[in-house]
């Protein structure tokens, strides 16, 4: 399974209104563990920086003037997310520069050669009426984001990536559920890497009042159970009651 956790950063809001794609971020998930193949370029837009899009990225046209265009990279950045699932945050804003930018240069569909996963959505469905943002869901989820100052395009796929896979844990994870041999071929994929490399993996943290609910939940099949209960007693002391 190749997953791409994709970002980019824009001049705009709005690609309808002429703003183009200044940077692209990308991180390759094997099997759900980064690889340490990612892929990142600044790009010349050819057009302003809206009001504002500067100083959320930090980026200016001084320094992406020498960059390459869009046309110059595009042949490497559909070898490289080619037939991938792509994992994105709002991917209806990311995937509609993207297609543009395809259609600059009569490429056709990025959307015909890629699976898209919208992150957004996900977090919307688990997480109703709450704010969904990747800040929001850094910080409900125990990711560190706290060298996150301004947005950037491999920065926030790095964190997304951690983000993803907090979203979507669970037996899986672990390998629980495969059939032996599909688990090591699986763990086999993925290379051991530099600790450098690696990405830090999320850290869920336990809320007061999910700590509170389950010792409600606790404290009810203690009544249910009666004498059968057995709250880190001895079996003897149990039977004996």
């Amino acid at each position: 399974m190749r997953q791409i956790v994709l970002d980019t950063e824009t001049t705009g809001l709005e690609w309808k209104k002429g703003n183009r794609v200044v940077e692209i971020g990308c991180v390759e998930l094997l099997e759900r563990r980064p690889s340490g193949n990612n892929f990142h370029r600044y790009l010349k837009p050819d057009c302003e920086f809206e009001a504002g899009a500067q100083e959320v990225t930090g980026l200016s046209l001084e320094f992406l003037a020498d960059k390459p265009r869009f046309e110059e990279v595009v042949d490497e950045f559909l070898a490289y997310v080619d037939g991938a699932e792509l994992i994105i945050h709002n991917a209806a804003f990311d995937m509609g520069f993207l297609e543009n930018e395809m259609q600059l240069l009569g490429r056709g569909r990025l959307g015909e050669r890629v699976t898209v996963t919208d992150t957004l959505a996900m977090a919307r469905e688990r997480f109703p009426g709450q704010r969904n943002s990747l800040d929001a869901l850094c910080r409900r989820l125990g990711v560190d984001n706290s060298h996150r100052h301004l947005h950037g395009g491999l920065l926030d796929a790095q964190i997304l990536a951690d983000v993803y896979i907090a979203l979507t844990s669970g037996q899986e994870e672990i390998g629980f559920g495969l059939p032996e041999a599909e688990a090591a071929g699986a763990a086999g994929m993925v290379q051991a890497f530099d600790a450098a490399v690696l990405l830090p993996r999320p850290r869920v943290v336990t809320t007061a009042s999910e700590l509170q609910a389950h010792e409600a939940r606790l404290e009810r099949l203690r009544k249910k159970a009666g004498h059968a209960w057995w709250d880190g007693a001895k079996p003897e002391e149990v039977v004996g009651a």
